[in-house]
């Protein structure tokens, strides 16, 4: 389904050395060195910067590595959907996982889902979320993947080109670093992030966002917003490591070991729920609507 030579050159990126991804890879580093040329060579470019401290990627390098990593679980997802078809499997739900969209919510109410949808199977599709994986796997749900679980709202689902089941609305919290000065608090108060630099998406990517926004910068002008343009652990690891604050929901509590999400007193919140194709299969439907009436929301 792929060139066998991406995984070699994923395990060398992530090593940073032929030796040591040779031993990982039960091959000799003669050989990895070869298949590495080799892709180069086809592909006509050059993947790694050879320096004293071992291998680097180039900026090709960096751009092959992140659409390599998707190239290879695209296929894998291809064969298990040939396989899923061969066997007549069609009540599967996939449901997509990440750091960023837990499942966890689905694991909770599955055995009650189970008594509306009989014989519906449960299968998880872990999946990297990266901003190249939301575009592709958000605007094709229902191929590889068919539900996800996450925050949304109209806006969002507009940009993604799907839709969304809303099951809860999720404060909007703050997550700090557990050093930071504000750690040994149970609950803050908007005051108590003054003078500090609280990290929000950029406008127009949640209009809930945005209101807060503008009621921060009317309103608590000694609050500094810092814009980013994608959830992801990096965000996280931002957040802990230069001493900010973050704008994040409950649901992410076991995202970043380092990190406390804190309620803020303040009322506003974000659509949470599943996200799935604008078209959704017959199966999938049913398993909607078995969430729905689980979660209150058919009424």
């Amino acid at each position: 389904m792929y060139n066998p030579q991406l995984e070699t050159f994923l395990c060398v990126a992530e090593c940073g050395s032929f030796n040591k991804a040779a031993e990982k890879l039960f091959i000799s580093p003669p050989a990895v060195i070869k298949q590495i040329n080799l892709l180069e060579e086809n592909l006509d470019l050059q993947l790694f910067v050879r320096t004293h401290r071992g291998l680097q990627l180039t900026e090709a390098g960096k751009s092959l590595a992140q659409d390599a990593k998707y190239i290879i679980q695209y296929c894998k997802d291809s064969v298990t959907r040939a396989k899923n078809v061969m066997k007549k499997s069609e009540d599967i739900i996939r449901i997509g996982t990440s750091s960023m969209t837990p499942a966890q919510v689905l694991v909770d109410l599955w055995p009650k889902l189970q008594e509306e949808c009989p014989g519906v199977k449960f299968q998880l599709v872990p999946f990297e979320n990266t901003p190249e994986n939301a575009r592709e796997i958000l605007a094709n749900l229902g191929q590889n993947i068919d539900v996800i679980a996450g925050i949304f709202d109209e806006t969002m689902l507009n940009l993604r080109r799907c839709a969304g089941l809303e099951i809860s609305k999720e404060p909007i919290c703050a997550a700090v670093s557990i050093h930071h000065r504000l750690a040994g608090k149970d609950r803050l108060t908007v005051q108590d992030l003054y003078g500090e630099k609280f990290m929000m998406m950029r406008r127009e990517w949640s209009h809930y966002v945005d209101l807060l926004r503008d009621d921060l910068w009317k309103n608590h002008p000694k609050i500094q917003i810092v814009d980013f343009d994608f959830y992801d652990v990096n965000a996280f690891n931002q957040c802990e490591n230069n001493d900010c604050v973050l704008m994040a929901v409950p649901k992410w509590q076991y995202v970043h070991p380092l990190l406390k999400i804190l309620p803020v007193d303040w009322s506003y919140t974000i659509p949470y729920g599943l996200l799935h194709s604008p078209d959704p299969s017959p199966v999938v439907k049913q398993f909607l609507r078995a969430v729905q009436k689980e979660t209150g929301r058919d009424k």
